[in-house]
């Protein structure tokens, strides 16, 4: 590779791009207008968004209450920081009188009034004070002077000797008199406990503006229960420090320092890095790429001396260029604008100085890896429409990993670094936030993570610009019946398309069902629910389209008689790869925990085994059979018609590993695919894979089954596994031996190269 090469490239397309007026303006000119014109915009549009005073209707307030709630139809002010907060509750009272239009007087009625004044919008809130309230709150008050009146006649001086127990009886003059004993010092005050029935809100959740009366209201009352409580120890001779002794203090160890407000920027700065490096790079991907294509310049650009990797790194140079300068851009006019506008509010600050420098060391792998994924995308497209229409679902692909992060109780660990762009987003996040300590400890994965994607990516890009009938694709007109009679055509294996349908299909008929049974009081057991699955969701969907798409089934779906030793061989692989497995599965359930609850019902299946045979029939047997017909069957077969056999493993391996519940099985499933397709390759039969899986299974059932208990009872089993708390745990020595054994076995099983391929699989 000569490197003059990629700088002469580097260079024709930053001219290129420099003179493109599109790519100046996304670059340059709009993120330097976008955010203040986003801050003036809210400006504006604050002044019409100014808190509406919510309506309150009040029932059954005729008595005066003690402390007073009411002032001037209106909540009294003391319950309010400003006067300005008063006036956002409007109240109006409803009358107990008959001219009240018809209106129910009876309390049995006010429920069926609150209910209409709400769903007629008449009011935003209803309060119900019961009957008689206020009368039962200052009886309840006089009972307690009352009973410490008649226990210690005079002022209580010293409170802090008696202690107050309540009851529900309505004799507590008896109970409080009761007893050998005179009252005195450490005796129990009997105090009756409040019969008072609660007032009542009424409100709608379907309502925004009834549910923030709702929350005005709740406070409000918060406040007057507070002061009803001063009032009963005041007639209880006892000061409001009774009830609470102490007040916190809170003090923000980070006020005054650059860190203040750095939490909002550790949520802002790594989201806005990640998805402007994306955009930044994408657009110019498409013009140097789908561009050139419409141009016509593509054809001398491959006829030049440079060879296609060169031509690839000097345009992934550019993209990558641009990427930085609107990932750059970006953050700097919302630093400074998201400064000047808040910045005078206390809890705000501008951004830490430590920022720039975090965000700085992780720009260029961040660009870098989008910009080969871009890349290679725009390769793919015909034109620059085409390649417009791929931004979308890129983009809904990275948000859910951008967004992650950002969720609550979701910290950075060895688990969470390991999440491509995710794990980017959190040591940010840690960095900005000042966690330097902590962050450090997860760069190398998060630094090894990046930069294999980074590579990765650059070998896709590579081999789609060394792949002619992608980078040379006309740009036809999409024509529906030609469409539908190329897609209900019958083949002898079907197409990458086809594979893809099926593995989507498995997906949806999954979800489908799952909630289906969810929502109906059909109740079936663990096993019956598994055996659904199996057959409804995995079978059903590669039968029909079996049937629709292939003429040649066998030939799809592998069923090939194979050699005894590929079977006897696929038995042996499937237990001497066993100790690897269950090692591997254990580190993924450390590295992602499983919810305690998951875990349990986990445990009782597995500890708790009426029928070893149906077991393993219906776990082991049934999901070999239907798995394996449809993805090292339909799947792989038709991703080998259209694909290298490698890529053809690894997508099969990745729809296996997604129909799979929990995230931690999706892992280990992803590895196990992976060994069931090179096998499956391999041996050019279905039957081998079959066994394989049956034994993996059947092994993972019995491992599963083996408690403390019976590890202890079976001293053998230490010289080949030690006892954790998730269970069996291989020794190294073990693994190792059974991952070389695994090496043989293989050797032993398929001495010389494989059958060449269908014609139909060579196909590229």
């Amino acid at each position: 590779m000569t490197w003059r090469n990629v700088r002469i490239i580097f260079a024709r397309e930053i001219r290129d791009q420099l003179r493109d007026r599109r790519t100046i303006f996304m670059v340059a000119v709009l993120p330097v207008f976008l955010y203040p014109l986003l801050g003036l915009s809210f400006f504006q549009i604050a002044q019409f968004m100014g808190e509406k005073p919510s309506r309150i209707l009040v029932i059954g307030a005729r008595e005066p209450l003690d402390p007073p709630l009411f002032e001037n139809n209106r909540f009294c002010e003391m319950f309010f920081a400003s006067p300005a907060e008063a006036r956002l509750l409007e109240l109006a009272f409803f009358r107990e009188e008959p001219e009240d239009h018809g209106l129910p007087r009876a309390p049995e009625g006010w429920e069926t009034l609150a209910k209409e004044a709400i769903t007629s919008q008449d009011f935003d809130a209803v309060l119900v004070f019961p009957p008689g309230f206020a009368g039962e709150l200052a009886r309840f008050r006089e009972e307690i002077r009352r009973q410490l009146t008649a226990h210690f006649p005079g002022d209580i001086r010293n409170p802090a000797d008696t202690h107050f127990e309540s009851t529900g009886s309505k004799d507590h003059d008896e109970l409080s008199h009761s007893g050998e004993s005179p009252p005195g010092k450490g005796q129990p005050v009997i105090v009756a406990r409040s019969a008072i029935p609660s007032p009542q809100i009424y409100y709608s959740s379907a309502q925004e503006r009834s549910q923030t009366a709702y929350n005005r209201l709740q406070r409000v009352l918060e406040q007057w229960s507070t002061q009803v409580m001063i009032a009963n120890l005041a007639a209880a001779q006892l000061p409001p420090e009774a009830a609470r002794p102490f007040r916190l203090e809170i003090a923000d160890v980070s006020a005054g320092t650059s860190l203040q407000g750095a939490a909002v920027w550790a949520k802002i700065f790594p989201v806005l890095l990640v998805i402007w490096s994306l955009t930044g790079s994408f657009y110019p991907a498409v013009d140097l790429c789908a561009g050139e294509k419409e141009r016509g310049t593509l054809e001398t650009l491959l006829s030049s001396p440079a060879s296609r990797k060169e031509i690839v790194l000097g345009k992934l140079a550019a993209i990558t260029v641009f990427s930085m300068a609107t990932a750059v851009l970006n953050l700097v006019s919302m630093g400074l604008t998201g400064w000047l506008a808040f910045g005078n509010l206390p809890q705000f600050s501008a951004p830490p100085l430590s920022s720039v420098l975090w965000l700085g060391l992780a720009l260029l792998p961040t660009s870098a890896a989008f910009s080969c994924l871009a890349l290679g995308i725009a390769a793919f497209a015909r034109s620059t429409k085409e390649g417009q229409y791929y931004l979308m679902p890129l983009l809904f692909v990275t948000l859910p990993l951008v967004g992650l992060p950002m969720a609550r109780g979701l910290e950075l660990d060895l688990g969470t670094a390991l999440i491509p762009i995710a794990g980017l987003v959190l040591l940010l996040k840690t960095l900005i936030e000042g966690q330097i300590a902590e962050a450090l400890r997860f760069v190398a994965p998060v630094t090894a993570v990046t930069l294999g994607g980074c590579l990765l990516m650059l070998r896709w890009s590579v081999q789609q610009f060394n792949r002619e009938q992608v980078l040379f694709r006309e740009s036809e007109r999409f024509d529906l019946t030609a469409w539908l009679r190329y897609a209900t055509r019958r083949r002898s294996v079907p197409t990458p398309a086809l594979a893809l349908l099926c593995g989507v299909s498995i997906l949806l008929v999954r979800f489908v069902l799952t909630q289906a049974l969810a929502r109906t009081s059909l109740t079936l057991s663990f096993m019956q629910q598994a055996l659904i699955t199996q057959l409804v969701v995995v079978l059903l969907p590669v039968g029909v389209m079996t049937g629709l798409f292939v003429d040649r089934p066998r030939e799809t779906l592998l069923l090939r008689w194979p050699r005894w030793r590929h079977v006897l061989g696929a038995a042996l692989l499937a237990v001497a790869l066993c100790p690897a497995f269950s090692t591997f599965k254990l580190w993924v359930t450390k590295l992602y925990p499983l919810d305690p609850a998951i875990a349990e019902y986990l445990k009782q299946l597995s500890t708790s085994v009426p029928d070893w045979p149906t077991l393993l029939f219906v776990m082991a047997l049934v999901p070999a059979v239907c798995e394996e017909l449809a993805f090292r069957g339909f799947v792989l077969s038709g991703f080998r018609s259209g694909l290298r056999p490698l890529e053809a493993v690894v997508y099969s391996a990745v729809f296996f590993a997604l129909t799979h519940a929990l995230m931690q099985q999706s892992v280990v499933a992803f590895v196990a695919g992976l060994v069931l397709g090179m096998l499956a390759l391999r041996t050019g039969s279905l039957y081998p894979c079959v066994v394989y899986h049956a034994m993996h299974n059947g092994l993972g059932l019995v491992l599963g089954s083996i408690t403390a208990e019976v590890y202890r009872q079976h001293p053998w089993l230490e010289s080949l596994a030690s006892w954790t708390e998730d269970g069996l745990m291989f020794h190294g020595p073990i693994v190792a031996a059974g991952i070389l054994a695994a090496g043989l076995i293989v050797s032993w099983m398929i001495p010389h190269s494989p059958d060449r391929p269908t014609p139909e699989h060579d196909a590229d």
